[in-house]
């Protein structure tokens, strides 16, 4: 059907507020909330009128008064479920959300919550206004829930995927099964963002304009700390033919410079890569993207080959640790050796490899550390994300620390990086640690540029100057650090 003065306004909001995370408001790189984009296109496509009311530049919860204001019939809080930053369920979010649903509740709106914090803490939600949360994917639930809402239905049993208040209790429908055929989602409601906003952030931040797109939905491997309470086990994937569809509609709309695909795991699916390239190539499509990938999977130099040609420009691996120790606790299912494999053969087709790093897992050690350390110095990453390990609902790890998470579950920010639980070490070491290996990181990757510059004197006189006048103060930072480090031991 299509959209009428009489059809249900929906205003779709989703609680990650950038200002209310220091540290990714000072990066000032954010990506559009894709999910909440995709559940406004499918209830855009059955009829539904559809506003969004984008939360990631917005001061706080008071700025979605104005479209409350207009009595929606449904206001909708749907989380990027794509967005790392959702996954972690930080508690600033968290508050506004609460706050959202008590100013939707107040201006007569039925009240819809989807995400990965709504799915853990689905009582909370409940208490704080909500009238229905969306368990685990959310898209069809959303739009039979719509529908039964938009028909006065009251007997919501037979909607799968949900929570509502019961008599005695909270009522949990069952489970809904993860979409198979992710080409039949129509395209993102791209056009209701300010694309302008993302550009210019960019633009000021790192000098060209990255957007966001997902390929696949799903992660079929078993890290036994990674939650995925939205798309599951499961590994779905679209289409090389429908993703380069949407590639060549933002190119022509928005001029994008990269993309962010956003998948657990890029190119799972074998022949995918290679079709995908081969279809970029035809279409004329000229772009650098970034992708995750697991090192286990980047040991085909034909596989890396085909990224190149398709214009791959940064892989970030799930490394982790530099001892095989952890890696085998956690459950990851790779050996440093596949990640010394992947790195030299991503440097071999000039595509930069990053590394995710995480401290603090349970019987880490200082020597499992200083494997960690010598792992980064051997095989010389482009870039480091440091975490340490966060215990989320529904994995194994959360099950085996969750009595020792009495007073804290949930950071506040990105930024905070506390250890939760009772550890080898104190949550003040980590923090210390985590600034450390970032001073070591850079001290060694400007030691490395020198050295490079030497070897290929032509044209890299710059370079080097830049090199040697920033080297003097990476050594003098990482030697304070360590200082500061060894006091917490």
């Amino acid at each position: 059907m299509n959209s009428s003065d009489n059809s249900k306004k929906v205003v779709f909001s989703h609680s990650y507020f950038m200002r209310f995370d220091p540290k990714q408001w000072e990066i000032g790189q954010p990506y559009p909330p894709l999910g909440t984009l995709y559940a406004a296109a499918l209830l855009r496509e059955h009829g539904f009128d559809v506003s969004l009311q984008d939360a990631m530049f917005a001061h706080g919860p008071a700025d979605i008064i104005p479209a409350l204001d207009k009595r929606p019939d449904i206001f909708v809080i749907y989380d990027d479920g794509f967005n790392y930053l959702t996954k972690m369920c930080l508690t600033n979010m968290r508050e506004a959300a609460f706050e959202m649903c008590r100013l939707a509740k107040q201006r007569g709106s039925i009240v819809v919550v989807s995400g990965s914090d709504s799915t853990d803490h689905c009582e909370e939600y409940l208490g704080h206004g909500a009238d229905f949360i969306i368990l685990g994917e959310a898209e069809i639930t959303l739009l039979e829930l719509a529908k039964a809402l938009d028909n006065g239905s009251t007997d919501f049993s037979s909607i799968e995927g949900l929570a509502i208040k019961g008599e005695s209790g909270i009522v949990k429908t069952p489970k809904r099964n993860v979409l198979k055929d992710l080409d039949s989602l129509p395209m993102p409601a791209w056009d209701l963002i300010e694309v302008e906003n993302y550009r210019d952030a960019w633009l000021k931040h790192a000098g060209y304009f990255s957007l966001n797109m997902a390929t696949t939905r799903g992660c079929p491997y078993k890290c036994n700390w990674c939650a995925k309470p939205i798309y599951g086990n499961r590994y779905n994937s679209r289409s090389p033919q429908n993703v380069v569809s949407e590639l060549k509609y933002l190119k022509e709309k928005f001029q994008f410079d990269h993309i962010w695909f956003c998948d657990d795991i890029f190119g799972l699916k074998p022949g995918w890569v290679e079709e995908f390239g081969r279809l970029v190539k035809e279409q004329g499509l000229e772009f650098r993207f970034k992708i995750q990938c697991r090192a286990d999977l980047l040991q085909k130099e034909s596989f890396i080959e085909g990224l190149a040609r398709a214009g791959c420009d940064n892989v970030w691996i799930g490394a982790e640790s530099g001892s095989q120790k952890i890696l085998d606790a956690m459950d990851k299912g790779i050996t440093i050796s596949e990640i010394h494999q992947a790195v030299h053969l991503l440097k071999q087709y000039d595509i930069k490899p990053s590394l995710f790093i995480q401290f603090g897992y349970p019987g880490e050690t200082k020597e499992d550390i200083a494997l960690t350390l010598k792992m980064i110095n051997e095989v010389m990453p482009h870039e480091i994300g440091i975490s340490v390990s966060y215990p989320l609902p529904g994995t194994v790890f959360y099950e085996r620390v969750k009595n020792e998470l009495q007073q804290k579950s949930n950071w506040t920010d990105s930024d905070e990086l506390a250890v939760m639980f009772r550890n080898t070490y104190s949550p003040e070491f980590y923090k210390r640690l985590h600034r450390y290996v970032h001073a070591y990181f850079h001290r060694i990757k400007t030691q490395n540029t020198l050295k490079a510059n030497r070897r290929n004197q032509l044209g890299a006189v710059e370079a080097s100057l830049a090199s040697l006048l920033k080297l003097p103060y990476y050594r003098l930072n990482e030697g304070l650090l360590k200082l500061k480090l060894k006091a917490v031991q």
